[in-house]
């Protein structure tokens, strides 16, 4: 087999892999109600307690929002198999910036298009060790999705990983969402 065909297969066999989890492990129906309303709660609660921040500001330290910004994020942050030598390495040189940032979870609509977007976050994401939720929904999923951070539709949401009450919220939809899949 030549190189070409090997680079080639190397490159898609992550993306089938996301294909395959997009496909089969989303959150619809009741469970995306209940998500959906937990998230909206702890928004507008952590929106009363702001601090003063005009809302533009806040949106951007809690959420980032929309492919391009999640992606950028995620890129930002180390690789999962490089964060433990990053951190030894930037502990010995001071020099070293600080990292944005890391985001808690991704909340993907996995019935968008197009399809390739839904394929490439859930494959960056996994090489960060981020969690992400794809929410599917023939009704809009990405315009319920746009809800949470009131904005009018939404491809991708990604919880910047602070000491929030949406934290809070998050946390425990991950715990539900473990114990679903090892019931299964």
């Amino acid at each position: 087999m030549s190189r070409k065909n090997m680079s080639q297969m190397a490159t898609t066999a992550p993306l089938k892999d996301a294909e395959q989890a997009i496909t089969s492990d989303y959150i619809g129906g009741d469970a995306l109600d209940d998500l959906l309303s937990k998230l909206i709660r702890s928004v507008e609660v952590a929106k009363a307690s702001r601090d003063g921040l005009p809302e533009k500001i806040w949106m951007k330290r809690q959420f980032a929002i929309g492919v391009n910004d999640v992606t950028r994020v995620l890129e930002r942050m180390p690789a999962a198999a490089a964060a433990a030598a990053h951190s030894d390495h930037c502990s010995s040189k001071a020099m070293c910036k600080a990292p944005s940032v890391p985001l808690q979870v991704v909340l993907v609509a996995a019935d968008c298009n197009p399809k390739w977007l839904t394929k490439h976050i859930p494959t960056l994401a996994s090489t960060r060790q981020v969690p992400v939720l794809c929410l599917k929904d023939n009704k809009g999923s990405s315009l319920r999705l746009g809800q949470v951070v009131n904005v009018r539709t939404a491809l991708a949401i990604g919880v910047k990983a602070r000491d929030s009450i949406i934290n809070k919220a998050i946390d425990e939809v991950l715990k539900t969402a473990d114990q679903v899949a090892d019931e299964s």
